[in-house]
Formats: structure tokens, sequence, C-alpha cells
């Protein structure tokens, strides 16, 4: 067995990619336009897997065309991402407008979410960092 990808619904794709590839540093692998199904699927990869040339796990953006409210389910969780430094990730999302939900307080992890209110974890890469402001000191925001 071996496990692909994960899919999520997304409402308006622009923003997603912007989110998903500008600002968290993931890479499109491939793209799927089906004019007959009326959807568009995107998929994406971490960078660190396309540079170790593993064919590892991707997420598949999955945008109709003509979407709903989607609601994300209790049953799902979060995605996760290891970062290599996990205080410039979060400077960078908060720097592009994501609210980081669980800032990096510990220097080991954070939350925030995509456009779609998905969840993602982030989980700094070997060791802690040591705290640093403003994250050692700020406040939770919303959920996560």
């Amino acid at each position: 067995m071996h496990y692909l990808h994960t899919m999520v619904r997304v409402t308006d794709i622009d923003a997603s990619l912007n989110f998903y590839c500008t600002l968290l540093g993931l890479r499109e692998t491939d793209r799927i336009v089906s004019e007959e199904g009326r959807y568009t699927n995107v998929f994406l990869r971490a960078e660190g897997d396309m540079d170790s040339g593993c064919d590892g796990p991707e997420l598949e953006l999955t945008f109709n065309w003509h979407p709903e409210d989607y609601t994300v389910g209790r049953g799902f969780g979060h995605l996760c991402f290891a970062v290599d430094d996990i205080y410039d990730t979060c400077q960078r999302l908060s720097d592009g407008g994501v609210t980081i939900n669980r800032p990096p307080r510990d220097g080991v992890m954070a939350f925030v979410r995509s456009p779609d209110g998905i969840s993602i974890e982030l989980i700094q890469t070997g060791e802690r960092l040591p705290p640093r402001e403003p994250w050692a000191s700020m406040p939770n925001t919303g959920s996560w």
C-alpha cells in the first residue's frame, strides 16, 4: 500500500493557491481540468518531497466550478507540514494576511487556517527553536 494524497474542496482556487503555494511553499505538480465534470483538480507537493526525488503524498485541491458552502466535518482534524523555520513560516503567513491561530510560542508547533477553514498544523523540523517574540507572548486567536 502507498499513501497518495489528501483532498480538500476549495471555493476560490486563486486564494487557495496563493495560500498553499505562495505563502506556505507547496508546489503544483499536476492540474486536471474537466469541462464535462465542471471541476479543476490541482495537486500540490511539499518542496522537500520534490527536491528529494521522493514520490511523496500530495494535497489535492478540488475546485467545483459551482461551489457550495462546504463545512469541515468534525472527523477531519488537520493537515500537517514540517517546516525548516517555524518563526519564518509564521511571519510569511502573517505578512500574507493569514491569522496565526495558535502561535509557535514553544518553538515547535503552530496552527493556521486555509482560506476555506482547513486547519493546518506547522511543526518545526529538528530541534525546538528558542522562544522568540512576538510569538512567545502572542495569545491564541480563534480555533484550530
